[in-house]
């Protein structure tokens, strides 16, 4: 990538800013309803509720605005069964497809939260902070990501940029169904834009390890406990071994973990279990480590079988690693020369979560995915944002979008790092 020369606010930058100074109120306020909205990933009439409302405000953008349908997911349930479940649409907006510079713009309307969950509101803590159920992440961050594009479009430079947003309803249960929609999105963009959480200082996250969930069912024979215990295999007992072996992996591998999360199955006292399924939880920081920990996990599970006890593995990994690369820390670094024109010290640090930037960092596309506003504790009742980074945040993401435009941060350049 050329050097080029330091970025500078015009009168034009300006005026999109000031506009945006006085929308904090707004933001936070159409946050709030957003939130009183339960869309939990497996929610469906509160997804399309939100779905709902985030229509409108979308369509009030230039372009093509879409719903997109995706096909069911497969999910083990505790019989261990394969069940299909179903999602509601995600929301696809397309603008100016055919101009020189592309930008993906992702995020997600549903939340970790069920319907039966207690959290359900926003209230503001004594500290000022607002405390509420994806007020951070990420209804927040979507409430920024599309003011930032309508304070854009009244930029004179935004002809030059296209751009799609893509909000999807299954974020938090890892992309299952809305994958092959971001793959199709980081195919056409030159740099993507993703809005998740900032940490509460306001640091980016750089490097994020990948994931995968992974489903073992292992099935033995049922006898009585007493009369007939020689005849039993029992399947609990065979995933208490699996799940020793599994979890001895972790220290093995530098920044691999293994997290058993659950071992569905069980019978009564004086009957020998005959099912058994364990689930757990991988993150990896690289695809090397990736292919270690695959071949840990089938030898794993070949040894847990034995006469009479089947193990059958499901799942696989859902987010590739996203490594801070050589184009990764330039794009952060044109990031922190456009915080600093409006007074914003950006930092970034590694983070072992995972998101669609993962997703979009696969499909080639350089990114910057915690553009959300500044906030903490998610996927916990103690969820939090800080009420002034709604405008930090729009004003950050409108500028980048406007120094994209202008060429200040070259796109066409940086994706061009990621295949050299």
């Amino acid at each position: 990538m050329q050097p080029t020369q330091a970025l500078q606010l015009t009168p034009a930058d300006r005026r999109i800013l000031d506009a945006i100074s006085a929308q904090g109120p707004s933001l936070i306020a159409q946050t709030i309803r957003w939130c009183a909205i339960n869309s939990g990933s497996r929610n469906l009439a509160g997804l399309e509720a939100q779905r709902a409302a985030l229509t409108p405000v979308m369509a009030a953008l230039p372009g093509e605005l879409e719903s997109v349908a995706l096909a069911p997911s497969i999910e083990i349930t505790a019989e261990g069964r394969e069940q299909a479940l179903p999602h509601t649409d995600s929301l696809r907006l397309t603008v100016r497809p055919d101009a020189p510079l592309q930008i993906a713009l992702t995020g997600h309307y549903d939340t970790v939260y069920p319907a039966s969950s207690p959290f359900q509101s926003v209230v503001t803590r004594a500290d000022g902070a607002l405390h509420g159920p994806g007020v951070a992440d990420m209804k927040g961050g979507v409430s920024v990501m599309l003011a930032a594009l309508t304070a854009f479009e009244a930029h004179p430079l935004a002809a030059r940029v296209g751009y799609q947003v893509l909000l999807s309803p299954d974020e938090e249960i890892g992309s299952v169904a809305s994958a092959p929609l971001l793959a199709a999105l980081g195919r056409k963009a030159q740099l993507g834009l993703t809005y998740e959480p900032a940490m509460g200082s306001g640091a980016l996250a750089a490097a994020r390890k990948g994931s995968g969930n992974f489903h073992v069912v292992l099935r033995g024979r049922a006898a009585h406990a007493g009369r007939d215990f020689a005849k039993g295999r029992n399947a609990v007992a065979a995933a208490a071994r699996l799940a020793v072996w599994l979890d001895a992996l972790n220290g093995k591998r530098d920044g691999v973990t293994l997290n058993l999360a659950r071992i569905d199955g069980g019978a009564p006292l004086n009957m020998v279990p005959d099912l058994a399924v364990a689930r757990f939880n991988v993150r990896l920081p690289d695809a090397e480590a990736g292919r270690w920990i695959e071949q840990e996990i089938a030898r794993a599970v070949a040894e847990v079988e034995s006469d009479g006890v089947t193990a059958r593995l499901h799942g696989g990994f859902t987010r590739p690693p996203k490594p801070f690369t050589p184009v990764q820390q330039a794009l952060f670094a044109k990031a922190r020369e456009v915080g600093a024109l409006i007074g914003q010290s950006l930092e970034w640090v590694s983070s072992g979560g995972v998101c669609e930037g993962n997703n979009l960092f696969a499909a080639g596309v350089p990114n910057i995915d915690t553009l959300g506003v500044r906030g903490g504790d998610i996927h916990s009742e103690a969820e939090h944002a800080f009420p002034e980074s709604f405008v930090e945040r729009t004003q950050l993401s409108a500028l980048l979008l406007v120094k994209i435009a202008e060429g200040g941060i070259d796109a066409p350049a940086l994706r061009a790092m990621m295949s050299a």
